[in-house]
Protein backbone atom coordinates (compact mmCIF):
# COMPACT_ATOMS: atom_id res chain seq x y z
CA UNK A 1 0.00 0.00 0.00
CA UNK A 2 1.31 3.41 -1.02
CA UNK A 3 1.84 5.80 1.90
CA UNK A 4 -0.07 8.98 1.07
CA UNK A 5 -0.51 10.33 4.61
CA UNK A 6 1.77 11.58 7.39
CA UNK A 7 2.21 9.69 10.66
CA UNK A 8 3.90 11.64 13.46
CA UNK A 9 2.71 9.48 16.36
CA UNK A 10 3.32 5.83 17.21
CA UNK A 11 -0.18 4.40 17.53
CA UNK A 12 1.24 1.11 18.82
CA UNK A 13 2.37 3.04 21.91
CA UNK A 14 -0.91 4.18 23.44
CA UNK A 15 0.97 5.65 26.41
CA UNK A 16 2.52 8.19 24.03
CA UNK A 17 -0.94 9.29 22.89
CA UNK A 18 -2.25 9.49 26.45
CA UNK A 19 0.84 11.45 27.58
CA UNK A 20 0.30 14.03 24.84
CA UNK A 21 -3.30 14.53 25.98
CA UNK A 22 -2.30 14.60 29.67
CA UNK A 23 0.20 17.36 28.96
CA UNK A 24 -2.58 19.49 27.49
CA UNK A 25 -4.93 18.60 30.30
CA UNK A 26 -2.45 19.64 32.98
CA UNK A 27 -1.31 22.84 31.33
CA UNK A 28 -1.82 26.08 33.30
CA UNK A 29 -3.88 28.71 31.50
CA UNK A 30 -3.67 32.17 33.05
CA UNK A 31 -4.57 34.52 30.22
CA UNK A 32 -6.77 34.73 27.13
CA UNK A 33 -3.63 34.54 24.98
CA UNK A 34 -2.63 31.30 26.71
CA UNK A 35 -6.15 29.93 26.27
CA UNK A 36 -6.07 30.64 22.53
CA UNK A 37 -2.59 29.12 22.28
CA UNK A 38 -3.80 26.06 24.19
CA UNK A 39 -6.68 25.63 21.73
CA UNK A 40 -4.19 25.72 18.85
CA UNK A 41 -1.99 23.11 20.58
CA UNK A 42 -5.06 20.92 21.00
CA UNK A 43 -5.83 21.36 17.31
CA UNK A 44 -2.30 20.29 16.34
CA UNK A 45 -2.53 17.08 18.40
CA UNK A 46 -5.97 16.24 17.05
CA UNK A 47 -4.82 16.89 13.48
CA UNK A 48 -1.92 14.47 13.93
CA UNK A 49 -4.28 11.79 15.22
CA UNK A 50 -6.94 12.53 12.58
CA UNK A 51 -4.43 12.33 9.73
CA UNK A 52 -3.18 8.88 10.74
CA UNK A 53 -6.61 7.45 11.60
CA UNK A 54 -8.03 8.76 8.33
CA UNK A 55 -5.13 7.23 6.43
CA UNK A 56 -5.70 3.86 8.10
CA UNK A 57 -9.45 4.04 7.32
CA UNK A 58 -8.71 4.77 3.66
CA UNK A 59 -6.22 1.89 3.52
CA UNK A 60 -8.93 -0.47 4.75
CA UNK A 61 -11.56 0.88 2.35
CA UNK A 62 -9.16 0.54 -0.58
CA UNK A 63 -8.08 -2.97 0.47
CA UNK A 64 -11.01 -4.40 2.43
CA UNK A 65 -9.67 -7.96 2.06
CA UNK A 66 -6.25 -7.05 3.52
CA UNK A 67 -5.76 -8.54 6.97
CA UNK A 68 -2.97 -6.03 7.65
CA UNK A 69 -5.13 -3.00 6.79
CA UNK A 70 -8.01 -4.43 8.81
CA UNK A 71 -5.80 -5.04 11.87
CA UNK A 72 -4.45 -1.47 11.85
CA UNK A 73 -7.93 -0.02 11.35
CA UNK A 74 -9.43 -2.15 14.14
CA UNK A 75 -6.59 -1.15 16.49
CA UNK A 76 -7.56 2.48 15.85
CA UNK A 77 -11.22 1.67 16.57
CA UNK A 78 -10.59 -0.41 19.68
CA UNK A 79 -7.66 1.43 21.28
CA UNK A 80 -6.92 4.89 19.84
CA UNK A 81 -10.44 6.19 19.23
CA UNK A 82 -11.62 5.52 22.82
CA UNK A 83 -8.58 7.43 24.14
CA UNK A 84 -9.32 10.27 21.70
CA UNK A 85 -12.97 10.50 22.77
CA UNK A 86 -12.23 10.30 26.49
CA UNK A 87 -9.61 13.06 26.42
CA UNK A 88 -11.61 15.24 24.04
CA UNK A 89 -14.37 15.24 26.64
CA UNK A 90 -11.92 16.07 29.44
CA UNK A 91 -10.40 18.90 27.39
CA UNK A 92 -13.87 20.26 26.65
CA UNK A 93 -14.59 20.31 30.38
CA UNK A 94 -11.32 22.12 31.08
CA UNK A 95 -12.12 24.71 28.41
CA UNK A 96 -15.70 25.31 29.59
CA UNK A 97 -14.60 25.55 33.24
CA UNK A 98 -12.18 28.36 32.46
CA UNK A 99 -13.47 31.81 33.47
CA UNK A 100 -11.34 33.18 30.62
CA UNK A 101 -13.81 32.04 27.96
CA UNK A 102 -15.92 35.09 28.86
CA UNK A 103 -13.08 37.25 27.58
CA UNK A 104 -12.83 35.49 24.21
CA UNK A 105 -14.01 37.41 21.16
CA UNK A 106 -17.68 36.34 20.78
CA UNK A 107 -17.53 36.83 17.00
CA UNK A 108 -14.72 34.28 16.72
CA UNK A 109 -15.66 31.86 19.49
CA UNK A 110 -19.46 31.85 19.85
CA UNK A 111 -19.94 28.74 17.69
CA UNK A 112 -17.02 26.92 19.33
CA UNK A 113 -18.38 27.46 22.85
CA UNK A 114 -21.86 26.38 21.75
CA UNK A 115 -20.42 23.23 20.16
CA UNK A 116 -18.38 22.27 23.21
CA UNK A 117 -21.30 22.85 25.58
CA UNK A 118 -23.39 20.54 23.42
CA UNK A 119 -20.64 17.88 23.34
CA UNK A 120 -20.27 18.01 27.13
CA UNK A 121 -24.02 17.56 27.64
CA UNK A 122 -24.04 14.54 25.32
CA UNK A 123 -20.88 12.73 26.43
CA UNK A 124 -21.14 9.57 28.51
CA UNK A 125 -18.04 7.51 29.33
CA UNK A 126 -20.00 4.25 29.10
CA UNK A 127 -20.89 5.03 25.47
CA UNK A 128 -17.28 4.72 24.36
CA UNK A 129 -17.34 0.91 24.68
CA UNK A 130 -20.66 0.83 22.83
CA UNK A 131 -19.15 2.92 20.02
CA UNK A 132 -16.27 0.46 19.70
CA UNK A 133 -18.85 -2.31 19.19
CA UNK A 134 -20.76 -0.08 16.77
CA UNK A 135 -17.64 0.59 14.70
CA UNK A 136 -16.88 -3.12 14.58
CA UNK A 137 -20.33 -3.85 13.17
CA UNK A 138 -19.89 -1.16 10.49
CA UNK A 139 -16.59 -2.81 9.55
CA UNK A 140 -18.42 -6.13 9.32
CA UNK A 141 -20.88 -4.54 6.89
CA UNK A 142 -18.03 -3.47 4.60
CA UNK A 143 -16.47 -6.93 4.77
CA UNK A 144 -19.72 -8.40 3.45
CA UNK A 145 -20.41 -5.78 0.78
CA UNK A 146 -16.84 -5.03 -0.35
CA UNK A 147 -16.34 -8.56 -1.64
CA UNK A 148 -19.57 -8.74 -3.66
CA UNK A 149 -19.09 -9.67 -7.32
CA UNK A 150 -21.33 -11.11 -10.03
CA UNK A 151 -20.74 -12.79 -13.38
CA UNK A 152 -22.03 -10.92 -16.43
CA UNK A 153 -21.17 -11.72 -20.04
CA UNK A 154 -18.55 -14.18 -18.86
CA UNK A 155 -16.70 -11.66 -16.69
CA UNK A 156 -16.51 -11.28 -12.92
CA UNK A 157 -17.68 -7.74 -12.10
CA UNK A 158 -18.13 -5.66 -8.98
CA UNK A 159 -21.57 -4.12 -8.50
CA UNK A 160 -20.15 -0.73 -9.51
CA UNK A 161 -18.93 -2.24 -12.77
CA UNK A 162 -22.51 -3.35 -13.49
CA UNK A 163 -23.70 0.27 -13.68
CA UNK A 164 -23.23 0.75 -17.46
CA UNK A 165 -25.57 -2.18 -18.11
CA UNK A 166 -28.40 -0.36 -16.28
CA UNK A 167 -28.33 2.21 -19.08
CA UNK A 168 -28.12 -0.27 -21.96
CA UNK A 169 -30.67 0.12 -24.75
CA UNK A 170 -31.10 -3.67 -24.66
CA UNK A 171 -33.88 -4.26 -22.12
CA UNK A 172 -32.89 -7.87 -21.45
CA UNK A 173 -29.36 -6.74 -20.57
CA UNK A 174 -30.77 -4.15 -18.17
CA UNK A 175 -33.01 -6.69 -16.49
CA UNK A 176 -30.16 -9.18 -16.17
CA UNK A 177 -27.87 -6.59 -14.57
CA UNK A 178 -30.58 -5.32 -12.21
CA UNK A 179 -31.40 -8.89 -11.17
CA UNK A 180 -27.77 -9.70 -10.46
CA UNK A 181 -27.32 -6.55 -8.36
CA UNK A 182 -30.51 -7.08 -6.37
CA UNK A 183 -29.87 -10.80 -5.80
CA UNK A 184 -26.32 -10.13 -4.62
CA UNK A 185 -27.68 -8.16 -1.67
CA UNK A 186 -30.65 -10.47 -1.08
CA UNK A 187 -28.19 -13.37 -0.68
CA UNK A 188 -26.43 -11.60 2.18
CA UNK A 189 -29.60 -10.04 3.61
CA UNK A 190 -29.67 -12.29 6.74
CA UNK A 191 -26.14 -11.21 7.69
CA UNK A 192 -26.83 -7.51 7.05
CA UNK A 193 -30.16 -7.61 8.90
CA UNK A 194 -28.39 -9.21 11.88
CA UNK A 195 -25.82 -6.40 11.84
CA UNK A 196 -28.63 -3.82 11.79
CA UNK A 197 -30.42 -5.56 14.68
CA UNK A 198 -27.29 -5.20 16.80
CA UNK A 199 -26.64 -1.63 15.69
CA UNK A 200 -30.15 -0.53 16.65
CA UNK A 201 -29.83 -2.14 20.08
CA UNK A 202 -26.45 -0.48 20.75
CA UNK A 203 -27.55 2.90 19.42
CA UNK A 204 -30.74 2.90 21.47
CA UNK A 205 -28.72 2.15 24.60
CA UNK A 206 -26.37 5.05 23.80
CA UNK A 207 -29.39 7.37 23.72
CA UNK A 208 -30.74 6.05 27.03
CA UNK A 209 -27.30 6.48 28.60
CA UNK A 210 -27.38 10.12 27.51
CA UNK A 211 -30.85 10.57 29.08
CA UNK A 212 -32.57 10.85 25.73
CA UNK A 213 -35.68 8.90 24.66
CA UNK A 214 -34.32 7.64 21.35
CA UNK A 215 -31.27 7.56 19.11
CA UNK A 216 -32.82 10.01 16.66
CA UNK A 217 -32.77 12.73 19.31
CA UNK A 218 -29.24 11.70 20.28
CA UNK A 219 -27.94 12.08 16.71
CA UNK A 220 -29.62 15.44 16.22
CA UNK A 221 -27.54 16.66 19.16
CA UNK A 222 -24.45 14.78 17.99
CA UNK A 223 -24.64 16.40 14.55
CA UNK A 224 -25.33 19.79 16.17
CA UNK A 225 -28.53 20.30 14.25
CA UNK A 226 -29.22 23.57 16.00
CA UNK A 227 -31.08 25.12 13.07
CA UNK A 228 -33.80 22.55 12.35
CA UNK A 229 -35.75 19.81 14.12
CA UNK A 230 -37.11 16.29 13.44
CA UNK A 231 -40.49 17.91 12.85
CA UNK A 232 -38.90 20.11 10.16
CA UNK A 233 -37.64 16.93 8.45
CA UNK A 234 -41.15 15.51 8.50
CA UNK A 235 -42.50 18.72 6.97
CA UNK A 236 -39.75 18.65 4.35
CA UNK A 237 -40.76 15.10 3.41
CA UNK A 238 -44.34 16.28 2.97
CA UNK A 239 -43.27 19.25 0.83
CA UNK A 240 -41.18 16.99 -1.40
CA UNK A 241 -44.10 14.60 -1.71
CA UNK A 242 -46.26 17.54 -2.73
CA UNK A 243 -43.95 19.34 -5.18
CA UNK A 244 -41.14 17.00 -6.24
CA UNK A 245 -42.88 13.65 -6.53
CA UNK A 246 -45.33 14.88 -9.25
CA UNK A 247 -42.46 16.34 -11.28
CA UNK A 248 -40.50 13.09 -10.96
CA UNK A 249 -43.55 11.11 -12.07
CA UNK A 250 -44.03 13.42 -15.06
CA UNK A 251 -40.38 12.94 -16.09
CA UNK A 252 -40.59 9.16 -15.69
CA UNK A 253 -43.77 9.00 -17.76
CA UNK A 254 -42.00 10.99 -20.48
CA UNK A 255 -39.11 8.55 -20.26
CA UNK A 256 -41.46 5.57 -20.43
CA UNK A 257 -43.04 7.04 -23.56
CA UNK A 258 -39.59 7.72 -25.03
CA UNK A 259 -38.66 4.07 -24.47
CA UNK A 260 -41.97 2.92 -25.99
CA UNK A 261 -42.91 0.80 -22.97
CA UNK A 262 -46.35 -0.17 -21.73
CA UNK A 263 -44.96 -1.06 -18.30
CA UNK A 264 -42.07 0.81 -16.65
CA UNK A 265 -39.99 -1.64 -14.63
CA UNK A 266 -37.15 -1.00 -12.13
CA UNK A 267 -34.50 -1.77 -14.75
CA UNK A 268 -35.91 0.85 -17.15
CA UNK A 269 -35.24 3.91 -14.97
CA UNK A 270 -31.71 4.60 -16.27
CA UNK A 271 -32.15 3.30 -19.82
CA UNK A 272 -31.12 5.34 -22.83
CA UNK A 273 -33.57 5.91 -25.66
CA UNK A 274 -33.72 3.43 -28.58
CA UNK A 275 -30.82 4.03 -30.95
CA UNK A 276 -28.77 5.85 -28.31
CA UNK A 277 -25.74 4.65 -26.43
CA UNK A 278 -25.05 5.36 -22.76
CA UNK A 279 -23.03 8.52 -22.24
CA UNK A 280 -19.29 7.83 -22.02
CA UNK A 281 -17.52 11.04 -20.99
CA UNK A 282 -14.13 9.33 -20.60
CA UNK A 283 -12.40 6.05 -21.46
CA UNK A 284 -10.36 5.63 -18.28
CA UNK A 285 -9.67 7.42 -15.00
CA UNK A 286 -6.54 9.04 -16.42
CA UNK A 287 -8.71 10.87 -18.94
CA UNK A 288 -11.30 11.62 -16.24
CA UNK A 289 -8.65 13.39 -14.14
CA UNK A 290 -7.21 15.29 -17.11
CA UNK A 291 -10.58 16.60 -18.33
CA UNK A 292 -11.76 17.48 -14.82
CA UNK A 293 -8.53 19.44 -14.27
CA UNK A 294 -9.19 21.33 -17.53
CA UNK A 295 -12.67 22.30 -16.34
CA UNK A 296 -11.29 23.54 -13.03
CA UNK A 297 -8.56 25.53 -14.80
CA UNK A 298 -11.26 27.67 -16.44
CA UNK A 299 -13.21 27.99 -13.17
CA UNK A 300 -10.31 28.65 -10.78
CA UNK A 301 -6.70 27.52 -11.41
CA UNK A 302 -6.30 26.62 -7.71
CA UNK A 303 -9.03 23.98 -8.09
CA UNK A 304 -7.10 22.37 -10.96
CA UNK A 305 -3.82 22.55 -9.05
CA UNK A 306 -5.43 20.73 -6.12
CA UNK A 307 -6.64 17.82 -8.25
CA UNK A 308 -3.34 17.37 -10.08
CA UNK A 309 -1.33 17.56 -6.83
CA UNK A 310 -3.56 14.91 -5.24
CA UNK A 311 -3.05 12.71 -8.28
CA UNK A 312 0.74 13.11 -8.10
CA UNK A 313 0.72 12.31 -4.38
CA UNK A 314 -1.29 9.09 -4.78
CA UNK A 315 -4.40 10.56 -3.17
CA UNK A 316 -6.87 9.38 -5.81
CA UNK A 317 -8.23 5.82 -5.88
CA UNK A 318 -10.90 6.01 -8.55
CA UNK A 319 -11.18 2.59 -10.26
CA UNK A 320 -13.54 -0.14 -9.16
CA UNK A 321 -11.99 -3.52 -8.35
CA UNK A 322 -12.60 -6.65 -6.33
CA UNK A 323 -11.68 -6.32 -2.67
CA UNK A 324 -12.43 -2.61 -2.56
CA UNK A 325 -15.30 -1.24 -0.49
CA UNK A 326 -18.31 0.20 -2.37
CA UNK A 327 -19.25 3.86 -2.62
CA UNK A 328 -17.25 7.04 -2.78
CA UNK A 329 -15.98 9.67 -0.37
CA UNK A 330 -13.49 12.46 0.20
CA UNK A 331 -11.39 12.56 3.36
CA UNK A 332 -9.40 15.51 4.65
CA UNK A 333 -5.76 14.91 5.60
CA UNK A 334 -5.02 17.94 7.81
CA UNK A 335 -1.25 17.53 8.15
CA UNK A 336 -0.79 16.94 4.42
CA UNK A 337 -3.20 19.86 3.79
CA UNK A 338 -4.73 17.84 0.98
CA UNK A 339 -7.63 15.42 0.61
CA UNK A 340 -8.05 11.84 -0.58
CA UNK A 341 -10.77 10.83 -3.04
CA UNK A 342 -12.11 7.28 -3.06
CA UNK A 343 -14.64 6.10 -5.65
CA UNK A 344 -15.56 3.18 -7.90
CA UNK A 345 -15.52 4.42 -11.49
CA UNK A 346 -16.90 2.46 -14.43
CA UNK A 347 -16.63 5.15 -17.20
CA UNK A 348 -20.20 6.46 -16.78
CA UNK A 349 -21.61 9.98 -16.62
CA UNK A 350 -22.29 9.41 -12.91
CA UNK A 351 -18.57 8.78 -12.38
CA UNK A 352 -17.76 12.17 -13.88
CA UNK A 353 -20.31 13.73 -11.51
CA UNK A 354 -18.87 11.82 -8.55
CA UNK A 355 -15.38 13.24 -9.12
CA UNK A 356 -16.75 16.78 -9.48
CA UNK A 357 -18.80 16.23 -6.32
CA UNK A 358 -15.89 14.91 -4.25
CA UNK A 359 -13.65 17.69 -5.54
CA UNK A 360 -16.18 20.12 -4.06
CA UNK A 361 -15.26 18.63 -0.68
CA UNK A 362 -11.53 18.91 -1.46
CA UNK A 363 -11.93 22.57 -2.42
CA UNK A 364 -13.88 23.15 0.80
CA UNK A 365 -11.05 21.57 2.84
CA UNK A 366 -8.51 23.71 1.01
CA UNK A 367 -10.41 26.95 1.63
CA UNK A 368 -10.70 26.14 5.36
CA UNK A 369 -7.11 25.14 6.03
CA UNK A 370 -6.11 28.59 7.34
CA UNK A 371 -8.74 28.45 10.11
CA UNK A 372 -6.66 28.30 13.32
CA UNK A 373 -8.83 25.84 15.29
CA UNK A 374 -9.47 22.30 14.05
CA UNK A 375 -13.03 22.37 15.44
CA UNK A 376 -13.87 25.01 12.84
CA UNK A 377 -12.73 22.65 10.09
CA UNK A 378 -15.08 19.95 11.41
CA UNK A 379 -17.98 21.22 9.36
CA UNK A 380 -21.66 20.22 9.49
CA UNK A 381 -22.68 18.08 6.54
CA UNK A 382 -25.32 20.56 5.39
CA UNK A 383 -22.39 22.86 4.63
CA UNK A 384 -20.06 20.13 3.31
CA UNK A 385 -22.65 18.80 0.88
CA UNK A 386 -23.52 22.31 -0.30
CA UNK A 387 -19.89 22.59 -1.43
CA UNK A 388 -19.96 19.31 -3.34
CA UNK A 389 -23.45 19.45 -4.83
CA UNK A 390 -22.94 23.03 -5.96
CA UNK A 391 -19.71 22.05 -7.70
CA UNK A 392 -21.65 19.59 -9.86
CA UNK A 393 -23.82 22.45 -11.10
CA UNK A 394 -21.26 25.26 -11.28
CA UNK A 395 -19.27 23.25 -13.83
CA UNK A 396 -22.17 22.38 -16.14
CA UNK A 397 -21.44 25.18 -18.60
CA UNK A 398 -17.99 23.65 -19.13
CA UNK A 399 -19.01 20.05 -19.72
CA UNK A 400 -18.26 20.46 -23.43
CA UNK A 401 -14.72 19.40 -22.40
CA UNK A 402 -16.22 15.97 -21.71
CA UNK A 403 -18.90 16.03 -24.41
CA UNK A 404 -17.75 17.44 -27.75
CA UNK A 405 -20.95 16.23 -29.41
CA UNK A 406 -23.67 18.85 -28.81
CA UNK A 407 -26.43 16.26 -28.49
CA UNK A 408 -24.45 14.31 -25.89
CA UNK A 409 -23.80 17.55 -24.00
CA UNK A 410 -27.51 18.36 -23.91
CA UNK A 411 -28.29 14.81 -22.81
CA UNK A 412 -25.75 15.13 -19.99
CA UNK A 413 -27.20 18.44 -18.77
CA UNK A 414 -30.72 17.06 -18.91
CA UNK A 415 -29.57 13.96 -17.02
CA UNK A 416 -28.07 16.14 -14.29
CA UNK A 417 -31.21 18.20 -13.86
CA UNK A 418 -33.41 15.09 -13.86
CA UNK A 419 -31.02 13.46 -11.40
CA UNK A 420 -31.74 16.11 -8.78
CA UNK A 421 -35.48 15.53 -9.12
CA UNK A 422 -34.90 11.80 -9.01
CA UNK A 423 -32.80 12.03 -5.87
CA UNK A 424 -34.86 14.30 -3.60
CA UNK A 425 -37.72 11.81 -2.93
CA UNK A 426 -35.17 8.98 -2.48
CA UNK A 427 -33.25 11.09 0.00
CA UNK A 428 -36.37 11.74 2.06
CA UNK A 429 -37.29 8.05 2.04
CA UNK A 430 -33.90 7.18 3.54
CA UNK A 431 -34.14 10.00 6.08
CA UNK A 432 -37.65 9.17 7.23
CA UNK A 433 -36.79 5.46 7.31
CA UNK A 434 -34.01 6.19 9.79
CA UNK A 435 -36.36 8.27 11.95
CA UNK A 436 -38.72 5.29 12.09
CA UNK A 437 -35.92 2.78 12.81
CA UNK A 438 -34.89 4.53 15.99
CA UNK A 439 -38.27 5.79 17.13
CA UNK A 440 -39.38 2.13 17.05
CA UNK A 441 -36.27 0.22 18.17
CA UNK A 442 -38.11 -3.03 18.94
CA UNK A 443 -39.20 -3.70 15.35
CA UNK A 444 -38.35 -6.88 13.41
CA UNK A 445 -36.41 -7.23 10.15
CA UNK A 446 -39.69 -7.96 8.36
CA UNK A 447 -41.28 -4.79 9.72
CA UNK A 448 -38.16 -2.88 8.72
CA UNK A 449 -38.45 -4.00 5.09
CA UNK A 450 -42.18 -3.33 5.03
CA UNK A 451 -41.68 0.21 6.37
CA UNK A 452 -39.11 0.99 3.72
CA UNK A 453 -41.47 -0.20 0.99
CA UNK A 454 -44.30 1.89 2.48
CA UNK A 455 -42.16 5.05 2.51
CA UNK A 456 -41.13 4.51 -1.10
CA UNK A 457 -44.77 4.22 -2.10
CA UNK A 458 -45.72 7.35 -0.14
CA UNK A 459 -42.84 9.70 -0.99
CA UNK A 460 -41.38 8.44 -4.26
CA UNK A 461 -42.68 7.98 -7.78
CA UNK A 462 -45.47 5.45 -8.38
CA UNK A 463 -44.71 5.14 -12.10
CA UNK A 464 -42.32 2.22 -11.62
CA UNK A 465 -44.01 -1.20 -11.57
CA UNK A 466 -42.42 -3.26 -8.78
CA UNK A 467 -44.83 -6.20 -9.08
CA UNK A 468 -43.01 -9.55 -8.77
CA UNK A 469 -39.99 -7.62 -7.48
CA UNK A 470 -41.27 -6.37 -4.14
CA UNK A 471 -38.29 -7.96 -2.39
CA UNK A 472 -35.96 -5.71 -4.39
CA UNK A 473 -37.57 -2.55 -3.09
CA UNK A 474 -37.90 -3.90 0.46
CA UNK A 475 -34.17 -4.66 0.67
CA UNK A 476 -32.77 -1.79 -1.39
CA UNK A 477 -31.93 0.12 1.81
CA UNK A 478 -29.26 -2.50 2.52
CA UNK A 479 -27.12 -0.85 -0.18
CA UNK A 480 -27.13 2.51 1.64
CA UNK A 481 -23.88 2.35 3.59
CA UNK A 482 -24.78 5.57 5.47
CA UNK A 483 -27.50 3.70 7.38
CA UNK A 484 -24.85 1.33 8.74
CA UNK A 485 -21.76 3.52 9.04
CA UNK A 486 -22.96 7.12 9.50
CA UNK A 487 -26.59 6.96 10.69
CA UNK A 488 -28.85 9.94 10.05
CA UNK A 489 -26.36 11.35 7.55
CA UNK A 490 -28.70 11.75 4.57
CA UNK A 491 -31.06 14.65 5.16
CA UNK A 492 -27.97 16.83 4.63
CA UNK A 493 -27.89 15.74 0.97
CA UNK A 494 -31.49 16.86 0.54
CA UNK A 495 -31.01 20.22 2.27
CA UNK A 496 -27.74 20.84 0.42
CA UNK A 497 -29.32 19.87 -2.92
CA UNK A 498 -31.93 22.56 -2.42
CA UNK A 499 -29.12 24.98 -1.53
CA UNK A 500 -27.12 23.92 -4.58
CA UNK A 501 -30.09 24.62 -6.87
CA UNK A 502 -30.18 28.12 -5.38
CA UNK A 503 -26.42 28.43 -6.07
CA UNK A 504 -26.96 27.32 -9.67
CA UNK A 505 -29.79 29.82 -10.11
CA UNK A 506 -27.45 32.55 -8.81
CA UNK A 507 -24.65 31.31 -11.12
CA UNK A 508 -26.93 31.47 -14.15
CA UNK A 509 -27.56 35.13 -13.36
CA UNK A 510 -23.99 36.16 -12.41
CA UNK A 511 -21.26 33.47 -12.61
CA UNK A 512 -18.43 35.62 -11.23
CA UNK A 513 -20.38 36.78 -8.18
CA UNK A 514 -21.75 33.27 -7.49
CA UNK A 515 -18.26 31.73 -7.53
CA UNK A 516 -16.93 34.43 -5.19
CA UNK A 517 -19.83 33.84 -2.80
CA UNK A 518 -19.26 30.09 -2.98
CA UNK A 519 -15.61 30.43 -1.97
CA UNK A 520 -16.39 32.96 0.76
CA UNK A 521 -19.01 30.67 2.32
CA UNK A 522 -16.73 27.64 2.23
CA UNK A 523 -13.85 29.54 3.84
CA UNK A 524 -15.98 30.07 6.98
CA UNK A 525 -15.97 26.38 7.87
CA UNK A 526 -17.90 25.81 11.10
CA UNK A 527 -17.00 29.22 12.55
CA UNK A 528 -20.50 30.47 11.68
CA UNK A 529 -23.97 28.97 11.90
CA UNK A 530 -25.52 27.21 8.90
CA UNK A 531 -27.88 30.12 8.11
CA UNK A 532 -24.87 32.47 8.18
CA UNK A 533 -22.82 30.18 5.90
CA UNK A 534 -25.70 29.94 3.42
CA UNK A 535 -26.19 33.71 3.58
CA UNK A 536 -22.49 34.21 2.77
CA UNK A 537 -23.09 32.01 -0.30
CA UNK A 538 -25.81 34.39 -1.41
CA UNK A 539 -28.61 31.89 -0.71
CA UNK A 540 -31.04 31.03 2.11
CA UNK A 541 -31.00 28.15 4.58
CA UNK A 542 -34.61 27.58 3.72
CA UNK A 543 -36.37 24.36 2.83
CA UNK A 544 -39.90 25.62 3.31
CA UNK A 545 -42.76 24.54 1.08
CA UNK A 546 -42.62 27.92 -0.69
CA UNK A 547 -38.91 27.54 -1.45
CA UNK A 548 -39.30 23.99 -2.76
CA UNK A 549 -42.17 24.99 -5.03
CA UNK A 550 -40.10 27.90 -6.38
CA UNK A 551 -37.02 25.74 -7.00
CA UNK A 552 -38.97 22.96 -8.71
CA UNK A 553 -40.53 25.51 -11.08
CA UNK A 554 -37.02 26.77 -11.85
CA UNK A 555 -35.64 23.27 -12.54
CA UNK A 556 -38.67 22.39 -14.67
CA UNK A 557 -38.08 25.49 -16.82
CA UNK A 558 -34.38 24.67 -17.09
CA UNK A 559 -35.29 21.19 -18.32
CA UNK A 560 -37.69 22.60 -20.89
CA UNK A 561 -34.96 24.91 -22.20
CA UNK A 562 -32.69 21.94 -23.06
CA UNK A 563 -34.14 20.83 -26.40
CA UNK A 564 -32.70 17.60 -27.77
Amino acid sequence: MTKFYIETLNFKNQQQIEAAFEQLLNESIDSVEQLEGWLKQQSELKEAIDEAMTGHYIDFQCHSESEEAKAVFEHDQNVIDPIYKKYTSLLNEKFLASPLIKQLNPISYKQLIKSKENAKALFRLENIDLEVQEDGLATNYFEHTGSLTVEMDGAELTLSQLTPFFQDSNREKREQAATLAADAFIQIEPELQAIMDQLIKIRHQKALNADLPNYRDYMFKKYERFDYSPEDCKQLAESIRKYVKPLKEKLQKDHQKELGLEIYKPWDRMAVAPGESPLRPFVDTKELIKKTASIFETLDPRFSELLLTMDQRGMLDLDSRKGKAPGGFCSDLPLSQLSFIFMNASTTHDDMITLLHEMGHCIHNDLMKTLPISDYRDIPMESAELASMSMELLTMDKWNLFYQDELDLKRAIKLQLKGMIDFLPQGMVIDQFQHWLYENPDHSAEERNAKYQQLVQELDSTVVDWSSHEKWIQTSWLRVLHIFEVPFYYIEYVIAQLGAIQMYKQYREDPKSALANYKQALSLGASKSLPEVYEAAGIRFDFSETMIKELMNFVDKELESVVL
